[in-house]
């Protein structure tokens, strides 16, 4: 028996599921800046707001589901979730003042 024989690959439906909701947050947050209009772009505080939150949901989905930290110990979980907190803060703040 080769080794790619022995290999199974046993899909995880919480991995698809993750990679559909960051692929709907990525087209949603593409339809949302008015960049790809091609018109006159105007900022838009709401816009980038949404923009910024959809980023942040995208980023703990992939620390969380693809780095393998919601296996990690609670410890861990909880450090990255305030560093996620933390840093889009602080994203937000630098845009709004």
């Amino acid at each position: 028996m080769t080794a790619q024989q022995n290999s199974r690959f046993v899909p995880d439906p919480l991995l698809t599921a993750s990679w559909l909701v960051l692929v709907a947050i990525t087209v949603l947050a593409w339809w949302l800046a008015p960049g790809h209009s091609g018109g006159h772009v105007e900022p838009s505080i709401p816009i980038t707001v949404t923009v910024i939150a959809l980023s942040a949901v995208k980023a703990r989905l992939i620390i969380r589901n693809f780095m393998e930290v919601r296996a990690a110990p609670l410890w861990l979980r909880r450090t990255t979730d305030a560093w996620l907190a933390v840093l889009w803060t602080a994203v937000l703040v630098i845009y709004l003042f």
